[in-house]
């Protein structure tokens, strides 16, 4: 029978080691580098001429420190992160898509989450990307994905341990992890520290979508802890700085609600 690699599928190994051939022609881009480091050495030469042939030794020593450290960071990231990074995106496709198919309101959603995270099938879940590409940014991607999966199905002390381990600074997952941890600390009844990651969540980036949907749960939540005054602070925010998000069209009845109550 003849054999083929799919997308996603597993090697036969999860351990095994690829072997990456070293591409023999040089990138312009290394050359480019290294003429922008002696460009730059060699501006000003004539003022600091005597000090360096004073000092020949460790001029040469640090230029040699510059240049290694330069050709190497430039090999990692072209012949050995970028084939792991492009691998590690393949081999996440089924996780993804099991992930997606859950999240779209399919039947057997915990079951599909379940693969989403372990893989199946021979393919790779989101904890097998984490545990083989560590490092990758399909990984760290890997990581949000985990942490949503387990919140769905309703483990909320993985869903926030993989969550805070997702780094980004982009303006939705940012802000959406910090929001997420909130959730689960809420679902946990640890409502001090739903708050705390709500209010992270708003104060990480400033947009139409995040900020309002975490004022709005922040309001909410400070409600439910009968702090009106608090809930108010929310609210209002809402209404004069996001009047064109999904929270402010009901966001009156809110504020009316809570004045209400107080």
């Amino acid at each position: 029978m003849a054999t083929y690699n799919k997308r996603g599928y597993k090697s036969k190994a999860k351990k095994e080691k690829e072997v990456i051939e070293e591409p023999e022609v040089q990138s312009e881009e290394m050359d480019s580098t290294t003429a922008e480091l002696f460009n730059s050495l060699d501006e000003g030469a004539s003022k600091t001429e005597e000090w360096v042939e004073n000092n020949k030794n460790t001029v040469l020593g640090v230029i040699g420190v510059i240049v290694v450290a330069a050709i190497g960071f430039f090999v990692y990231t072209k012949f050995i992160g970028t084939p792991k990074e492009e691998k590690a995106s393949n081999d996440m496709f089924f996780a993804q898509e099991y992930f997606n198919e859950a999240m779209n309101g399919a039947e057997a959603k915990d079951s599909l989450l379940d693969l989403s995270l372990k893989g199946g099938n021979g393919t790779y879940g989101f904890l097998d990307i984490i545990e083989e590409y560590n490092g990758t940014k399909a990984a760290n991607l890997a990581t949000y994905s985990a942490g949503m999966a387990y919140l769905e199905l309703k483990n909320y002390d993985k869903a926030i341990e993989y969550l805070d381990n997702f780094n980004a600074d982009d303006e939705m997952l940012a802000p959406l992890a910090k929001g997420n941890i909130g959730d689960a600390f809420s679902q946990l009844g640890q409502y001090d520290d739903a708050m705390s990651y709500y209010d992270k969540a708003i104060a990480l980036k400033d947009n139409d979508f995040t900020t309002p949907l975490y004022l709005f749960k922040a309001g909410m939540l400070a409600k439910e802890q009968k702090d009106y005054d608090k809930a108010l602070k929310y609210f209002n925010r809402i209404k004069e700085e996001y009047p064109e998000s999904q929270q402010a069209k009901t966001i009156d009845a809110y504020i009316a609600l809570v004045e209400n109550i107080k």
